[in-house]
Parts: structure tokens; sequence; C-alpha cells
């Protein structure tokens, strides 16, 4: 009859096998699984006998709810399927809440003790199978109800299809923006269905409750999770935040606008109430400005020129009320250029620097610049070391360090046309210092590579390649 769910939606609540992603499989049972669930906090205090409260609250299909007196004292909890009295005959819900908590659902709905109808007893295997196999048709039923009234030609939606527990009365939603003539409605539903047919004008806000969804922030939507009462929600709202009236994005899956524009619209409008006007105008030398945006969070507001409205210029309201309060005396305020201060930029230090894409190539650059001042060191130690050699004087077997090398003297220009250079200019002798230069470099190596003179004796015919630069002079040679 059950699942067994003792608690209201804490954290110790468990189905078993039965619970799933989509939630208990049993929904129809389940003190857990359904909307606008309220949560009983004094579920472990014991109350005392004479105090204690005859009422418990019920649900039915979806978000209906009604308050039922068990005058039989019959021993109830969350999740119990129960009969209870109806009219005609009974109906089959399930209890969502018992105890102290229902005395100020009751106060908070205005709901009166003496208008309350009676618990029979808790519902048998014969009520559960009546009950089951009328929830069973109510899908194919209200497919039905739609084509009926589309061949009537009425402008209306059948929303949802409830039956009552014992199936002798069938009660359909239905949205409409007009008044809708359902005489013939109604006997159209009574010789198809052959039942007793109730109709109930809902808004679009409970439409949405009722067939739930996702909203445009990823949660479920309000309505049909804790949102019980409606208030109306109008563009001026919008308007005070600052919003941008776009239909497309200010109005959820009802159409209307969102309830949860309400909801910041306390904190807007305290921290307005310390702002000037948004209709003030300042007289300056150059002319009249007046207000275009004003930012909340920054505490600004923005003026251009009534000529000129293309330049805006931001102000904090601390200035604009001394400008307003030198306009009230007659003294005319300088020009918007002249009052507008340059801002200083705020430089944000990311301690983390995750907001850095070259934060890893920045560290190996570091590392390349200390080995490149690290190499000049060395090469001086060497020269130093190569120095003291000399002066000591070093055996022949022992091999001389390798000398410094001198920088290449720079590159002469190419032009564009090098054919015309060699007409016009002519061949520049070398200089007498390369001549010198290459005599004794010339030796040096001659007497080193003894062999390979021989080797250009026998190969007659062997090319020989001259270097395109002369060889670099030789300090120990």
């Amino acid at each position: 009859m059950s699942c067994g769910c003792k608690t209201s939606g804490d954290s110790a609540h468990s189905c078993g096998p039965k619970k799933t992603a989509n939630g208990c499989e049993n929904v129809n049972t389940c003190g857990n699984s359904y909307k606008l669930s309220v949560f009983d906090w004094l579920s472990n205090i014991n109350n005392p006998a004479p105090n204690r409260c005859d009422f418990v609250e019920v649900r039915f299909k979806n978000d209906r709810k009604s308050f039922y007196k068990n005058v039989n004292n019959i021993p109830l909890h969350i999740g119990s399927v129960i009969t209870v009295e109806s009219s005609p005959g009974h109906d089959v819900g399930v209890v969502s809440l018992t105890g102290e908590l229902v005395k100020i659902q009751m106060k908070k709905k205005k709901f009166s003790e003496e208008s309350a109808l009676k618990i029979y007893r808790q519902a048998n295997q014969k009520d559960l199978e009546v009950w089951q196999e009328a929830r069973k048709k109510e899908d194919g039923v209200k497919l039905e109800a739609r084509k009926i009234a589309q061949r009537i030609g009425l402008e209306m939606k059948v929303t949802d299809v409830e039956y009552q527990g014992d199936s002798s009365k069938i009660t359909f939603y239905y949205t409409a923006d007009n008044r809708i003539d359902f005489r013939q409605l109604i006997k159209d539903y009574a010789g198809a269905f052959r039942t007793k047919i109730d109709m109930k004008q809902i808004g679009f806000r409970q439409e949405a409750a009722k067939v739930g969804g996702i909203g445009s922030c990823g949660r479920e939507l309000c309505c049909s999770t804790w949102l019980t009462d409606f208030r109306s929600v109008n563009t001026n709202v919008a308007r005070y935040q600052q919003l941008s009236i776009n239909p497309q994005k200010l109005a959820g899956q009802c159409g209307k606008l969102k309830c949860c524009l309400n909801y910041e619209l306390d904190s807007y409008l305290d921290a307005l109430s310390h702002f000037p006007s948004s209709s003030t105008t300042l007289d300056t030398e150059k002319g009249r400005a007046f207000c275009i945006k004003i930012d909340v969070f920054k505490k600004k507001m923005w003026f251009a020129y009534v000529d000129n409205s293309i330049a805006w210029y931001d102000f904090d309201i601390d200035l604009v009320k001394k400008l307003i309060s030198k306009n009230k005396k007659g003294e005319k305020i300088l020009p918007l250029e002249d009052l507008k201060q340059p801002e200083t930029p705020s430089q944000s230090i990311d301690l983390i620097q995750e907001n850095n894409v070259d934060r890893f190539e920045k560290k190996n650059r570091n590392n390349r610049n200390r080995n490149n001042q690290n190499k000049p060191n060395n090469n001086q130690n060497q020269g130093q070391e190569q120095r003291q050699g000399q002066g000591q004087g070093q055996p022949q077997g022992q091999k001389k360090n390798r000398p410094e090398r001198q920088e290449r003297p720079n590159r002469p220009e190419k032009s564009e046309n090098p054919n015309a250079n060699s007409e016009n200019q002519p061949r520049q002798p070398k200089p007498q210092q390369q001549q010198q230069q290459k005599a004794p470099v010339e030796n040096v190596k001659a007497e080193a590579n003894p062999d390979a003179d021989k080797a250009q004796q026998g190969n007659p015919h062997k090319k020989k390649f001259k270097k395109k630069y002369p060889p670099k002079k030789d300090k120990n040679a």
C-alpha cells in the first residue's frame, strides 16, 4: 500500500529498491515523490495527547491538496494511502503532512476547520485497484477530450484530466483566453465517457505548475516545486532592475513574466532609494544634460548633452547630488568634460595565475635568460686561464686552449639590383690588415697538416674552393 516512507524529504529517507533516478517507482503512494512537499521538522517530537491535532493534509494528483479530519483516530503517517469523503462517492489520496504543522498550513491557506471533510479508512485492496485503473485511463481521455473540443470549434486547451478514486467523476482542467460556452461540450463529454463531468479553468501559471519542466536557469520550475502563491509581475519590475524589455528572455514557460523577477526587487528598490531621480537634468555652461543610464552596483549615473547624446559621462551619485544642489541655488556647473576625472586603472593581481595562458612559457624563458647570462662569464674565465697558461709556459705535448673568437665584421647591405652596383661602383681593394692576417694563418695550417698538401699534389684536378670570408686573426699564432 505504500513504500514505507515515514519521513518528509529528510536525508534519512529511503525507498529501497523502488527508488530510481526519476523518483520512486510507485509515485502515487510514496510520500517523498510529490510536488510542493513540506518538510516536517517536528516529526521526531512527541506532542502531548490533549493538544493532538486531528487534521491531516492529503495530496491528490499533481499539486492538488486538501485538509481532512481524522474522526476515527486512525494511526496515519506520511505516505499512507487513505479513502476520504467526496461528493459524490469517495476519493483516494496520499497523506502528505501530519502533526502540528497542519495547523500552520491551514492558517496560512485560510482553511476553516468547519468545512473539513472526514477520513473514512485506510485504502483496502479493492479501493487501490479501482483507483489505479482509473489513473491509467487519464491519458487517453485527455486526448479524446481535446479532439471533441476541436471538433466543436472552442478556443480552449485541455491541460489535464483527473479521475476521482471511485471513477464516479472526471475533472477537466483547461486554459482559455475568453469565456467559453460549455453546454454542448459537456453533453458530448458525458455521452463519450459515461460519467459525471466537472470543468475547472486554471491560469497559464497553474498549467505550467501542473505540467512541470526545466527553466532557463537549469533548475526545475519554482511553481512546480515550492512556489504556492503567484504574485503579479509587470514590466516595471524589469525597468527597476535595468533589464532590457525583451519578451523572449523575460517570459517563462507559461508565456508570462518570470516569477523570479520579484525575488530581488526589494534589494533593487532599497539601493535605488539612495539615487537621485532618473529624470534628473543638469544645467551646465555648455548646455543642459540629462540622465541616460544608472548602475546600481557601481553607484554611478551616466549623463549626456541634449544636443549631443553620443558622448556619455559617468559620475558618482555623491557628486551628482552636489551638482543638483548647485543648480537649485541658480548656479551653472562646469561642462561635463571638465567635471570628469581621469580614472586610475586598478591593477588586479592574479595570485593563482590561472588567467595567464603563458604562465608555463614564462618559466622557460627565465631559465634561458639565466643560461645566456652565465655563458659570457665562462668565456671570460677560459680566456684568463689561457693567458695564465701562456705566461707560465706550457709543454709542447699539451693541446693549446681554443682562442677567443672575434666578432664578424658587419656585412654590407645588399642592394636590390646587384648588377647595377657592380657596374657603377669600382671594386674596392681588400684592406692590408686582412692580407696580413691571411699569410700567417696559412703557414700554421701548412705546418699542422703536411699530409693535406701531398694529397692535393696527388690530385691536380681537385677544385680549390675559396672561402667567402677571410680567416680571423689568431692572437696566439
